[in-house]
């Protein structure tokens, strides 16, 4: 694990114990019951296909909520939301996730 990666999950627990005692107000998210995925995948530039590949959606689930037959669950509605938000910065983040993982491959295999 990277040093980045632990310094980010020891805050994340430290803002956990800071509202499990009463000292910080947890954090509430608002995320909208309806947004436009088909304008947020066009704001990247990339097709349907790439943006699935690229953000580990499904093809097909894709195009059902840029149809209106179907919407993404509350979770993956913020997800959405960060995609639009910071495109670039996702995208480089998820390749580094990715090739932390590739890495770390062997030593679990190895277990």
């Amino acid at each position: 694990m990277s040093k980045q990666v632990f310094d980010q999950i020891a805050e994340g627990l430290n803002e956990a114990l800071a509202v499990a005692r009463g000292e910080a107000e947890p954090y509430k998210l608002h995320v909208p019951a309806e947004i436009d995925v088909k304008a947020i995948r066009a704001r990247t530039g990339l097709s349907q296909k790439d943006f699935a590949s690229t953000f580990g959606f499904g093809f097909d689930q894709l195009k059902q909520w840029e149809q209106g037959r179907s919407r993404p669950v509350q979770a993956l509605r913020a997800y959405l939301l960060l995609i639009n938000s910071k495109p670039v910065e996702m995208v480089e983040a998820l390749r580094q996730l990715n090739a932390e993982f590739a890495a770390e491959e062997p030593a679990r295999l190895a277990m």
